[in-house]
């Protein structure tokens, strides 16, 4: 199918007015896709798959045009956008998602509460295949990288089953400067960087600390410091088929 006739959904959870979205959108719309923007209205970060309220409620919008591209805005979440999209609600429904360019990685278990990730999962969700893309950096200097790998991606997730979902973490360096690109793991749940402290208030706050040595070899946190772009394979919801659980609950009910 020309590139003309797919319609690439693009979302994100930083917001429709984004930096990372806007040198995404125009990046794919100059290749010759019909793209679809679809994003917070604000700034949605960790929300994960959050979609509260979206029945029977309306949903207030906004809109702009930058660089021949409309982007609209929705007061909701990253998986709202995706679901409003994939559902009509702005026209024709995509064929496929990209999320992002989310400011700062998305590495390790966690990734469960990004929005940015949350939004592919959604679109896989609908019977779409998507990427979710973010640059290590919270103060970007290299977005046109992270949005050539988006669009490279894009060009082979089209010929994979549908359903197909990719986390993918860019370094923040010029493309000839990429250390090379590498299958990466998802650090484990241990190595997170949050902690739990208190507030001047006297109130519990979340903070992050720096960032821990020794990461796990091959893994996506490992990979991204070392400078290589991390590509991850990912699936959502699936229910494990051990009926163990339910044979245990019943012996126990009916004994």
């Amino acid at each position: 199918m020309a590139p003309e006739q797919l319609r690439v959904l693009i979302t994100n959870d930083d917001g429709y007015q984004a930096p990372g979205i806007r040198a995404l959108a125009p990046a794919i719309a100059e290749l010759g896709y019909d793209v679809l923007v679809v994003a917070p209205l604000h700034d949605e970060s960790g929300v994960g798959s959050a979609r509260a309220g979206m029945v029977g409620r309306p949903i207030h919008t906004a809109s702009d045009e930058e660089s021949g591209v409309t982007f609209n805005g929705i007061g909701g979440t990253p998986a709202l956008a995706v679901t409003l999209a994939s559902v009509g609600a702005f026209g024709g429904a995509p064929d496929v998602v990209l999320s992002g360019i989310n400011r700062g990685h998305n590495i390790g278990v966690p990734i469960l509460h990004s929005g940015t990730v949350a939004a592919a999962l959604t679109a896989a969700g609908h019977g779409l295949s998507a990427v979710a893309i973010s640059i290590d950096s919270e103060d970007p200097g290299h977005w046109p990288t992270a949005a050539t790998v988006a669009a490279e991606a894009l060009t082979w997730i089209l010929s994979e089953p549908t359903g197909t979902v990719l986390t993918i973490n860019v370094p923040d360096r010029p493309l000839d400067q990429l250390a090379g690109v590498r299958h990466a793991s998802l650090a484990p749940i241990k190595r997170s960087r949050i902690i739990g402290t208190t507030a001047p208030t006297g109130e519990p706050m979340i903070v992050l600390e720096p960032p821990l040595p020794n990461p796990v070899a091959d893994s996506d946190e490992a990979l991204l410091a070392a400078g290589f772009v991390t590509v991850t394979p990912i699936v959502g919801i699936r229910e494990v088929k051990d009926d163990a659980a339910a044979t245990a609950l019943a012996k126990r009910l009916y004994r």
